[in-house]
């Protein structure tokens, strides 16, 4: 189906997430969609999401999606799952530009797994949630799906800790009991848990696949904004930038090393439900 161009093509494309864990996802956005003009905000000052309450996740949800809309974002991308989970339908609800979220990848490592056993890393809150609990009902099938929250593993990725005796202390504990059970597929359920993949890997060796779905969620915007006819000209040359409403002296450094370069870190020191930064 052929669209004339739109205007709005040319608008930037909205990610967040409660820190800067969602750079995994934005990195696959912009390695798909190179010509797409990306804004992420890091919602640090209250990270992570996986253990506040339901409607304290709903609002900041809110609050950083209408951040990113005043800024004129054409989609939102949830990239936390425990924030789709909680919010993503409310989220929906209010606003009608495309906004995708992240679901833990059942549906695919059941695909995967030759040994019927699935481990899954994730916050408290993604497991927690119902949006999880239809997963498993949907997709899991006769899996035996082995659930880990993990305690700050977000904290570590946050502070920029990949490989440190604590990161890697706290994936040994995590890691046992799916190993214990057998699981020859582990899902990364939290956005900030793929770049803790290579010490994943390094602990459960070749055999056991690792699966996470940033890949996937970059697809899933390509075709929604496709579908509306909202890419990006060929010729336009993306750009991105990058807010926070947490530490920027502590975080632009950690953003250096996720994101791969330095990039300004622009303070978003208030944010309500309105989208109103100062």
């Amino acid at each position: 189906m052929t669209h004339r161009y739109d205007s709005r093509a040319t608008a930037p494309i909205g990610v967040f997430d409660s820190g800067l864990g969602g750079l995994s996802v934005l990195r696959e956005i912009r390695a798909l969609l190179p010509g797409e003009d990306l804004l992420y905000v890091a919602d640090a000052a209250h990270v992570p999401y996986g253990n506040r309450t339901p409607d304290a996740i709903r609002s900041r949800a809110q609050a950083v999606s209408g951040f990113l809309l005043g800024q004129g974002a054409k989609a939102v991308v949830v990239a936390c799952n425990t924030a789709t989970a909680v919010a993503v339908n409310a989220l929906r609800a209010r606003w009608s530009v495309p906004i995708i979220g992240m679901e833990p990848a059942i549906k695919p490592a059941a695909g995967l797994t030759r040994a019927g056993t699935v481990g899954v890393l994730a916050t408290e809150g993604t497991l927690a949630s119902a949006r999880f609990a239809a997963l498993l009902e949907q997709y899991a099938g006769d899996l035996r799906v082995v659930t880990q929250p993990c305690p700050g593993l977000v904290a570590a990725v946050e502070s920029g800790d990949l490989r440190g005796d604590r990161a890697l202390e706290l994936l040994a504990r995590y890691l046992r009991p799916l190993q214990d059970a057998g699981a020859d597929v582990i899902i990364l359920g939290c956005t900030h848990y793929p770049f803790l993949a290579p010490a994943i890997e390094e602990r459960v060796g070749p055999d056991v696949a690792i699966v996470d779905t940033g890949a996937a969620v970059a697809r899933e915007v390509r075709r929604r904004l496709q579908l509306d006819g909202l890419l990006a000209p060929a010729e336009h040359r993306g750009s991105s930038r990058f807010w926070s409403t947490g530490d920027i002296a502590a975080g632009e450094p950690v953003l250096a090393s996720l994101w791969g370069h330095a990039a300004p870190l622009q303070p978003l020191q208030t944010l309500t439900a309105g989208g109103v930064s100062a």
